[in-house]
């Protein structure tokens, strides 16, 4: 096992508290020790034991660079849009879970539709582990602002379902396997 990166904030940081997604602030100064890095986020640990994430854009505050989401194709009609969306979900992760929400099995659906005024209109369905999640409106804010920095995007709808409900039997191979499930 790698060993936990502990870092001193730089400066003072907006946070989201896990697992029940409340907002805070973590001061100048203050010791953390990055439990996961993956995708544009970062899940720490506080010197006070409290789980929580800093966002991508604040990475500079933990000493990092922020991380740009690129998409792979240049294209912006709706076939090249879809694939983008899929390749830019997969950069999304429950911040306690190291795997995407992708490989996790969290989306159900998505749909570009082209405009008669240039562009496409987004539709994914996505599903949460858990119904009453704290993290949920978070991991949905994220997909939305992935999908909505793409090329040939100009709406985004993202629709939490909960049926059908999410079960472990609906993460990739690849997902069992990492979370030693398989």
């Amino acid at each position: 096992m790698a060993a936990k990166e502990v870092i001193v904030l730089s400066r003072d940081v907006n946070i989201v508290t896990i697992p029940d997604g409340h907002q805070g602030t973590l001061q100048k100064g203050q010791e953390v020790t990055i439990h996961q890095a993956l995708g544009s986020n970062y899940t720490v640990i506080t010197d006070y034991g409290h789980m929580v994430r800093i966002a991508g854009v604040d990475a500079d505050a933990l000493g990092k660079e922020a991380h740009e989401n690129e998409a792979l194709l240049d294209d912006t009609d709706s076939a090249a849009v879809e694939k983008n969306c899929w390749e830019v979900m997969k950069t999304v992760y429950d911040p306690e879970i190291p795997v995407n929400i992708v490989e996790l099995g969290l989306v159900y659906q998505c749909e570009a539709t082209p405009r008669a005024d240039g562009g496409n209109d987004v539709h994914i369905q996505m599903t949460l582990t858990a119904p009453g999640c704290g993290m949920g409106p978070v991991i949905q804010g994220d997909v939305e602002k992935s999908i909505r920095a793409l090329p040939g995007v100009r709406s985004v709808n993202v629709e939490v379902v909960l049926d059908p409900p999410w079960s472990r039997e609906m993460m990739s191979e690849v997902a069992q396997i990492q979370l030693g499930l398989y």
